[in-house]
Parts: structure tokens; sequence; C-alpha cells
């Protein structure tokens, strides 16, 4: 694992989950269905949830939602599902908490905007919704956005900038205001009454070395765990580049106790996706191992068969369907490496650095594929089955080097499942 040293925080409790302290850093996301909708809301969680979010966060946005937050945990609770849910306020947080005094029980978290707690009450509203926080005994994520700052406080700062003598740009001044906004609300919100482990801070941004600099600048200033991520990253490749690029960049300084990646999914698309990226991140870095990486090469002119890919690729999805089961039944799994190489140049030497790997037959090269088995040759596999029996011998390299002396019941569970 890796040597990054983190930041030393607060430790705060969100249900079951500690956050920030000396605890791994967590994966969380959010659901997009409409929260009123019971059913559809609840397999979302369950779908994220057993993608490996361990945190999920639901809009609360009106009645029929408040309504539906506790029959949502219920669902959940009757399917052994007991992720902790986070309740995303924004403008009526502070009356809905109040009036539905089941929902606020019901979820593990609060989740508050500084600059969308109102206008004229703003402090007011931000303070209720602190005291329903003390009330049920839930923490806070005081999260503050660019998109909707808190323009008050950013035109006191502007104003207060134009009489320097060398005033900043708007845009430092903008930087200075998010980051002023986060410790403000978190000395109003103490002020209240809300015990310091009970608060997490983020400060969100849309561009990658905007939110790294805020980042550090809270990181040195306040000791609360940090929520950290780009806000608006976007779709596709653009979301996904992006929110590497910060997350990484923080992460390696030790910066960040949970994170989530903002990904804006296609119409229908799989919103466990942003999920698996964050996983994938922190195991990219060393910080937590999640499932099996498979290493596999880009291809060249010395290899015109796809078939290397199409093993690889299956093999992959094949470690990931597996994980469910093999989490429980062999500990440590999610630390192998499996090779998937396509010819002779670099194939054995990346098959031996695994724990196990296939060197597969590049363009004009003899029909044959031999398998590694950390670091030693263990066969060599021939014909139109080599997929099926390097997955049989994966099974098997598992099964032997993972698996527990839990009896005969859990390997047949494996091995009928596989």
């Amino acid at each position: 694992m890796s040597d990054i040293k983190r930041r030393d925080s607060i430790q705060v409790m969100v249900g079951d989950v500690p956050v920030g302290g000396k605890a791994p850093i967590v994966v969380q996301s959010m659901t997009n269905t409409d929260t009123s909708d019971v059913d559809a809301t609840v397999e979302q969680i369950k779908h994220l949830h057993n993608a490996g979010s361990e945190i999920v966060r639901i809009t609360v946005n009106n009645d029929d939602a408040a309504q539906a937050v506790p029959k949502i945990k219920e669902k959940l609770l009757a399917d052994d599902v007991t992720v902790p849910l986070v309740g995303d306020f924004h403008y009526n947080g502070h009356k809905l908490l109040v009036d539905y005094p089941e929902a606020a029980q019901a979820l593990s978290k609060f989740r508050i905007n500084p600059g969308n707690t109102g206008t004229k009450t703003r402090d007011e509203n931000f303070c209720t919704i602190v005291e329903q926080a003390i009330k049920h005994e839930k923490p806070v994520r005081i999260g503050v956005n660019w998109g909707s700052l808190d323009q008050k406080l950013l035109a006191k700062k502007m104003d207060e900038n134009s009489e320097l003598e060398n005033p900043k740009s708007s845009k430092q001044v903008m930087l200075d205001t998010m980051v002023e906004s986060a410790r403000r609300s978190a000395e109003l919100a103490e002020s209240v009454g809300l015990a310091s482990n009970k608060i997490i801070i983020s400060c969100k941004m849309s561009h990658v070395q905007d939110v790294v600099h805020v980042y550090e600048r809270i990181a040195e200033l306040l000791d609360y765990p940090l929520h950290v991520g780009l806000t608006e990253a976007g779709m596709g490749m653009k979301g996904t580049v992006s929110s590497t690029a910060a997350l990484s960049v923080l992460l390696q300084q030790g910066i960040g106790d949970t994170i989530r990646v903002s990904l804006t999914p296609k119409p229908g698309g799989d919103r466990a996706k942003e999920v698996r990226i964050c996983q994938q991140i922190l195991q990219s870095l060393g910080i937590r191992n999640f499932v099996p990486q498979v290493t596999a090469c880009p291809g060249c002119g010395r290899t015109n068969s796809t078939y290397f890919q199409e093993l690889a690729d299956e093999i992959q999805d094949y470690l990931r369907d597996m994980m469910p089961i093999w989490r429980d039944v062999y500990p440590g799994v999610e630390e192998m490496n499996v090779a998937v190489m396509g010819c002779v140049v670099n194939g054995p030497g990346e098959s031996r650095n695994a724990n196990i790997g296939i060197s597969l037959p590049g363009t004009f090269e003899e029909p044959k594929a031999p398998v590694y088995m950390d670091g030693e040759h263990y066969t060599t596999l021939r014909g139109d089955g080599i997929g099926e029996e390097f997955r049989n011998i994966l099974d098997e390299y598992v099964m032997r080097n993972y698996g527990q002396s839990n009896g005969q019941e859990e390997q047949e569970t494996v091995e009928e499942t596989g």
C-alpha cells in the first residue's frame, strides 16, 4: 500500500462509517432518482452500494421527498442494506427537517450548502438545520459550491478588496470567499452547539487548479474531515480525467477523507460508474484495494488478433462480478494482480510480475500460451479453450492462496457461482 502521509483530522461517524482520523478514505455517491419514488430510489441506492458506495446521498427537496425518506430507509433495512443515507438540503431544509422529524431521524447526515439556505434569513435558517442535527445527533457536511456561493459574503469580500492598495483579481477574491464561507459556517455551527466531531467540510469547484488551490488552503486552516471532488465534472472522458487529475493531486498530499466523482451519466447510463472511478483512483494510487487489477498490453502490429483484448476484458468483468462473493470468502483477494498479455515481447515478463498471468501468442508466434503463478511457469495452454482453462486456473489460484479454513461449503458456493 501507499506510504502517503494523511493529513490529521477529526473523525466523524456517518452512521457506522468513520470519516477522517485514521479511517480509510470513503467512497460515496448520490442518487439521481426522484426521491419521492421510493422503489426507484431504493433500487438505485442498492445498486450504488453494491458497486462499492459506502455512503449514498439523496435529494430532499420537498414534502413528498421528506415523507419518502423513512420509507426508503425501512425498505433498505428489510433487505439488510445499512448504507448511511445523507440528505441533501437546499433553500427549504430548515423547514423540512422541522416538519418531518421521521426523515431527519432516518438520515445519517445532513448536507447544507451555506449559500442556499435562504436570502434575508440565511444565517437563521442555517442555524435551524444545525439545531435539528444536534437534536437528532446527526453530523453535518457544510458543502460550499462556487456555483451557489454566498453572494452577500462575496460582495463584502469584493468591497474590501477594492479598497486595497493592490487589489486581487476577482477570481482570487472568489477563491478567498470559498475558504471564508467554509470557515465562517463551521464556526457558526459550533457556536450553535454542534460538536466539532459532527462537522465535515467540502469546497467544490469545477476547474482542477481551483479545487486544488482551495482544498490546500482549507487543509491547513481547519482540522475537520474533508469531502473532496470536483462539482459538475462533466460527461465521459472529460469528467473522468478532470476528476482523476484533481483527486490525485490532493490525495497524494494526504488531503481528502471521503471522495466523490460527480460524473454526468448519459441518459439511462450507469450511475455506479462514478463509484468505480473513485475506487480505481484510490487503487491506482495504492491507497485502498477494491478489486483485483488486470494488466494488459495496448496491442501493436505484433497482435493483429483481438483475442487477448477480448480475454482481458472478459477476465476483468469476471473478477468484478465475483468480488461480492470473493470479498467475504477470500479476504485479501482484492490485492491480486492478473496479467493478460498479447505477445512474447513483454508478455512473459509482465505475467511473471503478476500474481497470475498468461502470455498469449502474437501474430506469427507459436500458438501456445504460457501461464505463470507468482513468478514461476505453471503450465502452457493450447487450442480453442484457452480462455476457459485460464479462468479455471484463476479460480484455483484464488481458492488456494486466499481461502480460509471455512469448510467445503464455501468453495462449492464459489464454484457453482463461477
